[in-house]
């Protein structure tokens, strides 16, 4: 290669140059392109829904639990005879019916005793008889005055003792008699032996006479009805109610399942892992003999069921806190969002309530409101409010607490900031019950109305958290609008800002040529 001379340019490196110059001059302009067309997407994001038809469908309501397969009715099974168990018929499982025998205590003490108790009987009897002898001779004596007032007071107490002894020797042999019953233990129920605790040639002690309460031979259940007891957590508790019915199922038979009754819903709670339980007890038949104590069991109670009814997808439903964010993501503005909301029927009331001014347009009928002065003109001057009145009176300030502390658009409180702090003294939150969360209430929805979304009150009855009954405000196959949440719309927004306010590419000018 030739050397350069000075002063003179080199035709190939200028050449090269002017290539690399071009280069770079495209790649930044494909680069302020990319930036610019980034930015232009986060000006103008599409809008992000999916429109759902409303259609008809089935909707349940229920509450799961575990627990245990247990007896209604047990028994244990003691002897009131003390001895040596001489046979023990029965074992674990048998079923028997009541009056069964279970098992033979040796008799020959309690022969023995019998005995002893009819020999005594004679004697005290013959005692008797010669007491009643000298009565007789003594009432003569004393009719006669031959004999004193002394002596004859003590015939009448030796004749009251020896009739008192005889009715002793009774009792004795009586109680001689059954304890000779009471060595052939019987069924006390009709039932199935579910445990053996004695066996034969066991010498046991009647509960009768020993401070330890006697052998326990055996254990006896009636299993044609078992009940699962199960835990119910106190958020779900408000739901059930007894007669409900429930479906139980267990691993034994997973291809069938058991139908159940609720019988009880224990008062006392009781603490688990520490979340607040209360007991559950569901009734159940079981001619069959398939359900045996303990058994885990899995029991699904049913609450509510809806069949064949207009339904929509919980997703479509907003609320007051966030329909105007999922407006701004259909790009409606606050004012059209609020005007639309103005413009939409109310549903109506409910028994018991009035509709508020911002939802019917107007106050109580006029009757009402001369009812409610003369309402207050009475609390003014202390009288005595009928049941009627007082329900007036009540649904009254909950209209004005309504006014008063209802939120705005934004979610703020009207009449006051909506960034204030809350009140340090309000008491703290507890968790929300599922009762209330699945039986219904009044909410909004974007609908397409002539193809353009439009904000409608609806009232919505039981749903199963996927999907809500629909009572007024849509008809079969009108289409709502399933937007993203407020937490994502406001992400989204919080991503728009931040690109529009991304820095420029190093070494070009942000506002372009």
């Amino acid at each position: 290669m030739a050397p350069s001379t000075p002063g003179r340019s080199n035709p190939g490196l200028a050449a090269g140059g002017c290539c690399l110059a071009a280069t770079l001059l495209a790649g930044c302009e494909q680069l302020r392109d990319l930036a610019g067309g980034e930015q232009a997407t986060a000006e103008a994001p599409a809008a992000l829904y999916q429109a759902v038809p409303v259609q008809r469908r089935s909707i349940r309501i229920a509450v799961d639990a575990a627990g245990a397969i247990e007896p209604v009715t047990t028994v244990e099974v003691k002897s009131k005879a003390s001895g040596e168990i001489l046979s023990l018929p029965v074992d674990t499982g048998d079923d028997v019916a009541a009056g069964t025998l279970l098992a033979r205590i040796d008799r020959r003490v309690l022969n023995n005793s019998l005995q002893l108790a009819e020999a005594n009987l004679e004697v005290a009897k013959a005692q008797l008889a010669n007491a009643e002898s000298a009565l007789e001779r003594g009432s003569s004596l004393y009719e006669r005055q031959s004999l004193s007032k002394a002596d004859w007071e003590r015939t009448n107490l030796e004749h009251a003792t020896a009739k008192s002894a005889v009715v002793q020797r009774e009792i004795q042999l009586e109680n001689a008699a059954i304890a000779l019953e009471d060595a052939d233990v019987l069924s006390p129920i009709a039932g199935t032996v579910i445990e053996r605790l004695a066996e034969q040639g066991q010498v046991i002690s009647s509960p009768m006479g020993d401070v330890g309460g006697g052998t326990l031979l055996m254990k006896m259940a009636d299993l044609s009805h078992v009940q699962v007891r199960m835990l119910v957590d106190e958020i779900d508790i408000g739901k059930v109610r007894p007669g409900e019915l429930a479906t139980v199922n267990v691993a034994a038979y997973p291809s069938r399942s058991f139908q159940g009754t609720v019988i009880k819903v224990e008062p006392q709670a009781e603490a688990v892992q520490n979340v607040t339980m209360f007991p559950v007890l569901i009734d159940i038949e079981n001619q069959d003999r398939l359900l045996k104590p303990g058994m885990n069991a899995e029991v699904e109670l049913l609450i509510a069921q809806r069949d064949d009814v207009p339904a929509i997808p919980n997703a479509a439903l907003r609320t007051p806190e966030d329909v105007y964010a999922a407006g701004s993501v259909l790009g409606l503005a606050v004012a059209e969002v609020r005007a639309m909301l103005e413009a939409a029927p109310a549903p109506p009331p409910r028994d018991g309530e009035w509709q508020s001014p911002r939802q019917a347009g107007s106050g109580p009928p006029a009757g009402s409101r001369e009812r409610m002065r003369a309402v207050f003109a009475k609390l003014r001057r202390g009288e005595t409010l009928t049941a009627e009145e007082r329900q007036l009176a009540d649904a009254a300030r909950r209209r004005m607490a309504a006014r008063a502390g209802g939120r705005g658009p934004a979610g703020g409180r009207r009449g006051g900031s909506e960034a204030a702090s809350p009140d340090a003294n309000a008491p703290p939150r507890r968790r929300g019950s599922g009762a209330a969360s699945q039986t219904g209430g009044d909410h909004l929805v974007f609908a397409l109305r002539d193809g353009a979304p439009t904000a409608l009150r609806v009232r919505t009855g039981i749903t199963d958290l996927d999907y809500a009954e629909v009572v007024f405000g849509l008809a079969e196959g009108d289409q709502v609008l399933i937007l993203p949440s407020a937490s994502l719309v406001r992400a989204q927004e919080s991503f728009q800002r931040r690109i529009s306010g991304r820095m420029g590419i190093p070494g070009l000018s942000r506002s372009g040529r």
